[in-house]
């Protein structure tokens, strides 16, 4: 996927800006605060029409208006389609818009993914070193692009927990509960069934680039749901064997619910867990690694993510990377430059205050200069 042309209106510090991309991509330098960020921000709202910072909607508007807008031009490589996608958001009416290609979807979540674009952050080592919901939340977000249903089935669930824990709350008795069960259970399978998929799948891929990275040291990932595991399930039968798993812990924990007013198992519970190599055992990196082992699995994991996107939709992804190297040691860095240097990414759009953090990339990106909201060739 290619970014051809981005315009934001009122997004964020841009009032009325007009960036052109090369196909290769581009290095961005500016000093903190000038707005790097903020353009990365804008590309990746139209990937999933939310801040990929956590920021709400009005939060992004440019402070005086009452709306923002972002456009991009995107294609599909030099013989492919060409898509435009659009998004604004107005404080009146606390109304959001999408378009692609000048049409309107029935629902946001039928346009996402169409950017095809992935972002590298320093904040990412909190997927690793937080809490559990900053690890659903990534695996929500990548299952959502790239797993038909998957959005459905989530937005179903919250819906159903929703109502579940307010009738806990309520002390409902057994039988008005039982009508949620159903729903919960269904929605809540097919998400954990998602989940384990992905993580047995693309478990080695993890291992092999957290060597890369580390000087080949040795982690993995491992899939950590609230409902016990069914053990052997054929992949035919995953969902049934979820799904009945499910089922006898909802039954096994229906007293302790009712006493805690509020719903202990499900996919909202789940966790992924990392692990490094520590001696004779495994260690886990939340808990017992250090600050450059855990950034090197936040990196991992993020080229993952790309190399899922890229296999699920045959085109290779806008690979975004905000100010990432500034947060890895030298040796470590240089190993994650090699891995963008060796495969063939596609389109890298690179943030930095230093032009020397990206020095490796700099013959084949153009470089620009942000300042105060402008973007500007150097």
């Amino acid at each position: 996927m290619i970014l051809q042309r981005l315009r934001l209106r009122n997004f964020r510090n841009f009032e009325d800006e007009v960036v052109d991309f090369p196909e290769r991509g581009a290095a961005l330098i500016g000093d903190n605060g000038q707005g790097k960020t903020n353009l990365l921000e804008a590309v990746y709202y139209l990937e999933i029409f939310r801040s990929f910072r956590g920021a709400r909607d009005e939060q992004l508007i440019t402070f005086g208006c009452g709306h923002f807008r972002v456009e991009a031009q995107i294609s599909a490589g030099a013989d492919g389609e060409e898509v435009e996608v659009a998004a604004g958001y107005a404080r009146e009416g606390r109304r959001k818009k999408v378009t692609v290609e000048g049409h309107e979807p029935e629902r946001v979540a039928e346009a996402i993914g169409r950017v095809g674009a992935i972002v590298f952050t320093a904040s990412d080592v909190e997927i690793v070193a937080g809490g559990p919901g900053a690890r659903r939340r990534f695996l929500d977000i990548m299952l959502s692009l790239v797993e038909p249903g998957y959005v459905t089935a989530l937005q179903r669930y919250r819906q159903v927990l929703a109502q579940r824990n307010g009738l806990l709350r309520d002390d409902a008795g057994p039988s008005e509960l039982l009508a949620w069960n159903a729903g919960l259970v269904n929605e809540g399978s097919r998400i954990a069934e998602a989940r384990a998929r992905w993580v047995s799948a693309r478990a080695p891929s993890f291992t092999r680039y957290y060597g890369a990275i580390s000087g080949d040291q040795e982690a993995g990932i491992e899939y950590s749901p609230s409902i016990p595991a069914p053990a052997g399930a054929e992949s035919a039968l995953a969902r049934e064997a979820w799904a009945e798993a499910f089922h006898m812990e909802v039954e096994r924990l229906a007293a302790r619910e009712r006493r805690r007013g509020v719903t202990l198992v499900g996919p909202h519970r789940d966790d992924l867990r990392f692990w490094v190599s520590g001696g004779p055992d495994a260690v886990g990196l939340r808990g017992f690694g250090s600050a450059g082992q855990q950034r090197s699995a936040a990196v991992a994991l993020r080229l993952v993510e790309a190399e899922t996107l890229r296999a699920a939709h045959g085109r290779r992804p806008i690979v975004m990377l905000d100010d990432v190297f500034a947060e890895l040691d030298p040796l470590r860095a240089e190993r994650v430059a090699e891995l963008f240097t060796a495969e063939d990414w596609g389109q890298v759009i690179v943030t930095s205050p230093k032009p020397s953090e990206f020095a490796f990339m700099r013959d084949s990106l153009t470089e620009y200069r942000v300042l105060d909201g402008t973007v500007v060739p150097v």
